[in-house]
Protein backbone atom coordinates (compact mmCIF):
# COMPACT_ATOMS: atom_id res chain seq x y z
CA UNK A 1 0.00 0.00 0.00
CA UNK A 2 2.79 2.09 0.57
CA UNK A 3 4.75 1.77 -2.57
CA UNK A 4 1.28 2.65 -4.40
CA UNK A 5 0.46 5.89 -2.87
CA UNK A 6 3.87 7.52 -4.58
CA UNK A 7 3.13 5.84 -7.59
CA UNK A 8 0.24 7.22 -7.89
CA UNK A 9 1.19 10.54 -6.83
CA UNK A 10 4.05 10.64 -9.37
CA UNK A 11 1.68 9.06 -12.17
CA UNK A 12 -0.57 12.00 -11.22
CA UNK A 13 1.92 14.67 -11.79
CA UNK A 14 3.32 12.94 -14.68
CA UNK A 15 -0.30 13.46 -16.13
CA UNK A 16 -0.91 17.26 -15.44
CA UNK A 17 2.44 18.16 -16.55
CA UNK A 18 1.59 15.85 -19.80
CA UNK A 19 -1.45 17.89 -20.27
CA UNK A 20 -0.11 21.42 -19.48
CA UNK A 21 2.86 21.03 -22.61
CA UNK A 22 0.23 19.43 -24.71
CA UNK A 23 -2.70 22.70 -24.26
CA UNK A 24 0.22 25.49 -23.49
CA UNK A 25 3.33 24.24 -25.85
CA UNK A 26 1.56 22.24 -28.51
CA UNK A 27 -1.47 23.91 -29.09
CA UNK A 28 -0.24 27.38 -27.60
CA UNK A 29 -4.07 27.80 -25.66
CA UNK A 30 -2.90 29.04 -22.52
CA UNK A 31 -4.05 32.91 -23.05
CA UNK A 32 -7.17 31.68 -24.74
CA UNK A 33 -7.76 30.74 -21.65
CA UNK A 34 -7.29 34.15 -19.73
CA UNK A 35 -9.82 36.15 -19.35
CA UNK A 36 -10.02 38.26 -22.75
CA UNK A 37 -9.08 42.08 -21.72
CA UNK A 38 -10.72 44.89 -23.50
CA UNK A 39 -8.38 47.31 -25.35
CA UNK A 40 -9.22 50.76 -26.19
CA UNK A 41 -8.31 52.02 -29.35
CA UNK A 42 -6.10 54.60 -29.53
CA UNK A 43 -7.48 58.03 -29.82
CA UNK A 44 -6.16 61.29 -31.89
CA UNK A 45 -5.29 64.14 -29.82
CA UNK A 46 -6.81 66.53 -32.74
CA UNK A 47 -10.07 67.40 -31.11
CA UNK A 48 -10.42 71.60 -31.13
CA UNK A 49 -13.20 74.31 -30.58
CA UNK A 50 -13.01 76.60 -33.33
CA UNK A 51 -14.33 80.00 -32.54
CA UNK A 52 -15.40 82.25 -35.74
CA UNK A 53 -12.70 80.92 -38.02
CA UNK A 54 -9.94 80.79 -35.52
CA UNK A 55 -9.31 77.66 -33.14
CA UNK A 56 -9.26 78.58 -29.31
CA UNK A 57 -8.68 74.79 -27.97
CA UNK A 58 -6.89 72.08 -29.48
CA UNK A 59 -4.97 69.05 -29.29
CA UNK A 60 -7.73 67.16 -26.92
CA UNK A 61 -8.38 63.65 -27.19
CA UNK A 62 -10.99 62.88 -29.66
CA UNK A 63 -13.93 61.09 -27.85
CA UNK A 64 -14.32 57.65 -28.43
CA UNK A 65 -18.39 56.10 -29.64
CA UNK A 66 -18.23 52.20 -29.68
CA UNK A 67 -19.87 51.17 -33.53
CA UNK A 68 -23.52 51.85 -33.10
CA UNK A 69 -23.57 53.06 -29.75
CA UNK A 70 -24.79 56.72 -28.29
CA UNK A 71 -22.89 56.58 -25.20
CA UNK A 72 -19.17 58.03 -25.28
CA UNK A 73 -16.47 56.40 -23.28
CA UNK A 74 -15.25 59.59 -21.89
CA UNK A 75 -11.74 59.95 -20.34
CA UNK A 76 -9.86 62.38 -18.08
CA UNK A 77 -9.15 64.37 -21.16
CA UNK A 78 -12.32 64.69 -23.09
CA UNK A 79 -13.62 65.94 -19.08
CA UNK A 80 -10.61 68.82 -19.40
CA UNK A 81 -11.88 70.11 -22.69
CA UNK A 82 -15.96 69.91 -22.03
CA UNK A 83 -14.82 71.96 -18.83
CA UNK A 84 -12.43 74.23 -20.97
CA UNK A 85 -15.83 74.94 -23.49
CA UNK A 86 -17.80 75.99 -20.70
CA UNK A 87 -15.14 78.07 -19.76
CA UNK A 88 -14.84 79.93 -22.93
CA UNK A 89 -18.84 80.10 -23.15
CA UNK A 90 -19.23 81.76 -20.00
CA UNK A 91 -15.99 84.26 -20.62
CA UNK A 92 -18.03 84.97 -24.50
CA UNK A 93 -21.76 85.08 -23.23
CA UNK A 94 -21.77 86.40 -26.96
CA UNK A 95 -21.67 83.33 -28.57
CA UNK A 96 -23.45 80.12 -29.16
CA UNK A 97 -21.87 76.51 -29.36
CA UNK A 98 -22.39 74.17 -31.91
CA UNK A 99 -22.16 70.55 -31.25
CA UNK A 100 -21.99 68.05 -34.37
CA UNK A 101 -22.29 64.55 -34.32
CA UNK A 102 -20.90 62.26 -36.91
CA UNK A 103 -22.03 58.63 -37.72
CA UNK A 104 -20.49 56.17 -40.29
CA UNK A 105 -22.64 55.50 -43.53
CA UNK A 106 -22.66 51.79 -42.04
CA UNK A 107 -24.54 53.46 -38.98
CA UNK A 108 -27.79 54.38 -41.27
CA UNK A 109 -29.67 52.43 -39.55
CA UNK A 110 -28.48 51.91 -35.27
CA UNK A 111 -30.74 52.48 -32.72
CA UNK A 112 -31.02 56.44 -32.04
CA UNK A 113 -33.77 56.68 -29.71
CA UNK A 114 -36.04 59.47 -30.51
CA UNK A 115 -33.34 61.19 -33.05
CA UNK A 116 -33.27 60.49 -36.81
CA UNK A 117 -29.53 59.39 -36.26
CA UNK A 118 -27.33 58.24 -34.40
CA UNK A 119 -25.34 61.42 -34.87
CA UNK A 120 -27.75 63.78 -33.48
CA UNK A 121 -27.97 61.39 -30.50
CA UNK A 122 -24.35 61.11 -30.13
CA UNK A 123 -24.24 65.12 -30.14
CA UNK A 124 -27.30 65.56 -27.74
CA UNK A 125 -24.88 63.35 -24.84
CA UNK A 126 -22.50 65.75 -25.36
CA UNK A 127 -25.17 68.52 -24.65
CA UNK A 128 -26.47 66.87 -21.54
CA UNK A 129 -22.67 67.46 -19.87
CA UNK A 130 -22.68 70.84 -20.48
CA UNK A 131 -25.90 71.61 -19.67
CA UNK A 132 -24.33 69.68 -16.33
CA UNK A 133 -21.68 72.14 -16.16
CA UNK A 134 -23.52 75.28 -16.36
CA UNK A 135 -23.66 75.97 -19.83
CA UNK A 136 -27.31 77.53 -20.85
CA UNK A 137 -29.01 74.98 -23.21
CA UNK A 138 -30.71 77.57 -25.41
CA UNK A 139 -26.92 78.46 -26.24
CA UNK A 140 -26.19 75.07 -27.48
CA UNK A 141 -27.54 73.54 -30.88
CA UNK A 142 -26.65 70.47 -32.84
CA UNK A 143 -26.51 69.43 -36.04
CA UNK A 144 -24.74 65.72 -37.35
CA UNK A 145 -22.72 64.56 -40.39
CA UNK A 146 -22.62 60.96 -42.08
CA UNK A 147 -19.21 59.89 -42.85
CA UNK A 148 -18.18 57.59 -45.73
CA UNK A 149 -15.31 55.39 -43.58
CA UNK A 150 -14.55 52.62 -42.46
CA UNK A 151 -13.31 54.13 -39.14
CA UNK A 152 -14.83 56.82 -37.11
CA UNK A 153 -11.82 58.83 -35.94
CA UNK A 154 -13.58 62.12 -35.10
CA UNK A 155 -17.16 61.54 -34.12
CA UNK A 156 -17.75 64.87 -32.74
CA UNK A 157 -16.97 68.35 -33.68
CA UNK A 158 -17.73 71.59 -31.84
CA UNK A 159 -17.92 75.56 -33.00
CA UNK A 160 -18.35 78.53 -30.74
CA UNK A 161 -19.80 81.40 -33.08
CA UNK A 162 -21.10 85.12 -32.82
CA UNK A 163 -24.64 84.64 -34.24
CA UNK A 164 -25.42 86.24 -37.87
CA UNK A 165 -28.01 87.09 -40.07
CA UNK A 166 -26.66 84.26 -42.51
CA UNK A 167 -31.04 83.18 -43.24
CA UNK A 168 -30.46 79.94 -41.88
CA UNK A 169 -32.73 78.47 -38.93
CA UNK A 170 -30.73 76.56 -35.86
CA UNK A 171 -32.24 73.89 -34.33
CA UNK A 172 -31.45 72.36 -31.01
CA UNK A 173 -34.04 68.83 -31.23
CA UNK A 174 -35.33 68.88 -27.22
CA UNK A 175 -38.37 66.87 -26.21
CA UNK A 176 -40.86 69.68 -26.85
CA UNK A 177 -39.12 70.91 -29.89
CA UNK A 178 -38.40 68.14 -31.50
CA UNK A 179 -37.80 68.11 -35.62
CA UNK A 180 -37.23 65.05 -38.36
CA UNK A 181 -36.01 65.33 -41.99
CA UNK A 182 -37.36 63.78 -44.89
CA UNK A 183 -36.65 60.21 -44.03
CA UNK A 184 -40.03 60.10 -42.91
CA UNK A 185 -41.43 61.06 -46.10
CA UNK A 186 -40.86 60.38 -49.92
CA UNK A 187 -39.39 63.31 -51.78
CA UNK A 188 -41.45 65.65 -53.32
CA UNK A 189 -44.34 63.69 -51.59
CA UNK A 190 -46.76 64.06 -48.36
CA UNK A 191 -47.10 60.33 -47.34
CA UNK A 192 -45.68 59.77 -44.28
CA UNK A 193 -43.58 56.52 -43.82
CA UNK A 194 -42.40 56.68 -40.07
CA UNK A 195 -38.99 55.76 -38.86
CA UNK A 196 -38.23 54.15 -35.91
CA UNK A 197 -37.00 57.21 -34.05
CA UNK A 198 -40.29 58.93 -34.78
CA UNK A 199 -42.15 56.02 -34.01
CA UNK A 200 -40.91 55.91 -30.29
CA UNK A 201 -41.12 59.96 -29.83
CA UNK A 202 -44.42 59.38 -31.28
CA UNK A 203 -45.72 56.79 -28.55
CA UNK A 204 -43.52 59.51 -25.26
CA UNK A 205 -45.80 62.36 -26.84
CA UNK A 206 -49.28 60.42 -26.44
CA UNK A 207 -47.97 59.42 -22.86
CA UNK A 208 -47.18 63.18 -22.30
CA UNK A 209 -50.45 64.66 -23.70
CA UNK A 210 -52.20 62.01 -21.63
CA UNK A 211 -51.03 63.36 -18.35
CA UNK A 212 -51.10 66.76 -19.47
CA UNK A 213 -54.90 67.94 -20.85
CA UNK A 214 -53.87 71.51 -20.94
CA UNK A 215 -51.03 71.43 -23.53
CA UNK A 216 -51.17 71.15 -27.43
CA UNK A 217 -49.38 70.08 -30.19
CA UNK A 218 -48.14 72.11 -32.91
CA UNK A 219 -46.95 70.47 -36.36
CA UNK A 220 -45.11 72.73 -38.91
CA UNK A 221 -43.93 71.88 -41.97
CA UNK A 222 -40.78 72.67 -43.84
CA UNK A 223 -39.83 72.23 -47.80
CA UNK A 224 -36.54 72.91 -49.77
CA UNK A 225 -36.97 75.62 -52.57
CA UNK A 226 -36.90 73.26 -55.68
CA UNK A 227 -40.54 74.30 -56.65
CA UNK A 228 -42.17 77.58 -56.58
CA UNK A 229 -43.15 79.16 -52.81
CA UNK A 230 -46.58 78.57 -53.59
CA UNK A 231 -45.99 75.09 -54.18
CA UNK A 232 -44.08 74.54 -51.11
CA UNK A 233 -46.75 76.26 -48.81
CA UNK A 234 -49.10 73.94 -49.66
CA UNK A 235 -46.70 70.54 -50.34
CA UNK A 236 -45.56 71.48 -46.21
CA UNK A 237 -48.95 72.10 -44.93
CA UNK A 238 -49.95 68.54 -46.72
CA UNK A 239 -46.75 67.19 -44.63
CA UNK A 240 -47.99 68.34 -41.44
CA UNK A 241 -51.64 67.43 -42.17
CA UNK A 242 -50.18 63.68 -42.84
CA UNK A 243 -48.22 63.57 -39.50
CA UNK A 244 -51.45 65.34 -37.11
CA UNK A 245 -53.45 62.13 -38.80
CA UNK A 246 -50.57 59.49 -37.31
CA UNK A 247 -51.61 60.93 -34.07
CA UNK A 248 -54.71 61.13 -34.58
CA UNK A 249 -54.49 57.29 -35.46
CA UNK A 250 -52.15 57.07 -32.19
CA UNK A 251 -55.07 57.82 -30.12
CA UNK A 252 -54.04 61.53 -29.29
CA UNK A 253 -57.22 63.66 -28.29
CA UNK A 254 -55.18 66.79 -27.14
CA UNK A 255 -55.74 69.68 -29.42
CA UNK A 256 -53.64 69.45 -32.89
CA UNK A 257 -52.52 72.62 -34.70
CA UNK A 258 -50.84 72.44 -37.97
CA UNK A 259 -49.13 75.05 -39.65
CA UNK A 260 -46.83 75.76 -43.27
CA UNK A 261 -43.02 77.13 -43.59
CA UNK A 262 -42.93 75.68 -47.14
CA UNK A 263 -39.24 76.79 -48.32
CA UNK A 264 -39.23 79.75 -46.13
CA UNK A 265 -36.61 78.49 -42.81
CA UNK A 266 -33.77 76.58 -44.43
CA UNK A 267 -31.56 75.31 -42.09
CA UNK A 268 -28.83 74.35 -44.72
CA UNK A 269 -27.87 75.60 -48.12
CA UNK A 270 -30.77 74.36 -51.22
CA UNK A 271 -27.31 74.94 -53.61
CA UNK A 272 -23.85 74.21 -54.12
CA UNK A 273 -21.86 77.39 -54.65
CA UNK A 274 -21.86 76.59 -58.42
CA UNK A 275 -25.46 76.25 -58.65
CA UNK A 276 -26.69 73.09 -58.26
CA UNK A 277 -28.65 71.41 -55.91
CA UNK A 278 -27.54 70.48 -52.46
CA UNK A 279 -28.55 67.06 -51.69
CA UNK A 280 -27.98 66.94 -48.19
CA UNK A 281 -28.85 70.40 -48.04
CA UNK A 282 -32.61 69.94 -49.37
CA UNK A 283 -32.92 66.89 -47.78
CA UNK A 284 -32.48 68.80 -44.07
CA UNK A 285 -34.63 71.34 -45.46
CA UNK A 286 -38.00 69.33 -46.29
CA UNK A 287 -38.83 68.41 -42.13
CA UNK A 288 -41.43 68.38 -40.24
CA UNK A 289 -40.99 70.28 -37.07
CA UNK A 290 -43.28 68.92 -33.57
CA UNK A 291 -43.93 71.56 -30.48
CA UNK A 292 -45.60 70.62 -27.62
CA UNK A 293 -46.54 73.90 -25.92
CA UNK A 294 -49.16 74.89 -23.11
CA UNK A 295 -52.70 75.84 -24.99
CA UNK A 296 -53.40 79.48 -25.22
CA UNK A 297 -55.83 80.93 -23.06
CA UNK A 298 -59.45 81.65 -25.26
CA UNK A 299 -60.00 85.59 -25.09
Amino acid sequence: MRTFIPGFLLFAVCLLFGRWYYVCEVKQLCGAIEEEVEVEPPRLKSLALRSDGEVVLEKFDEFLFPPDSIKPKINENNILFLTAVAEYMEDHPEKELSVSGRYLRSERTAPAGFFDNIGLARATQIELKLEEMGLDENRIFLTYSEVDADTLLAPLGFTANTPKEDGYKKLQYKFEDMTYVDANFARNSADFRPKAGFVSYADSVKTFLDENPDFRLLIIGHTDSVATEEYNEDLGMARAEAAREYFVELGVTNNIEVASMGESEPIAPNSNPDGTESIQGTQRNRRVNFKLEPTPEEG
